[in-house]
């Protein structure tokens, strides 16, 4: 199933985030993973999934022969 993080990307494009186990609650971000990262865990997040998300979108499209 896919995941909509339209919100995450208008809310924190070129920032790092760490989510939640469930792959859309944002618990911190920052500019950098070691600021990220350091908000999370003073929050009890110890191992969320980090993410950087992108400034800009754009597609790409794989295949394999």
């Amino acid at each position: 199933m896919a995941i909509d993080w339209t919100n995450i990307y208008k809310k924190y494009k070129g920032l790092w985030v760490a989510l939640k186990d469930d792959e859309v609650t944002v618990v911190s971000s920052g500019k950098s993973l070691q600021e990220t990262s350091r908000k999370a865990q003073e929050k009890g997040f110890n191992d969320p999934i980090f993410f950087r998300v992108p400034k800009k979108l754009t597609y790409f499209v794989g295949a394999t022969v």
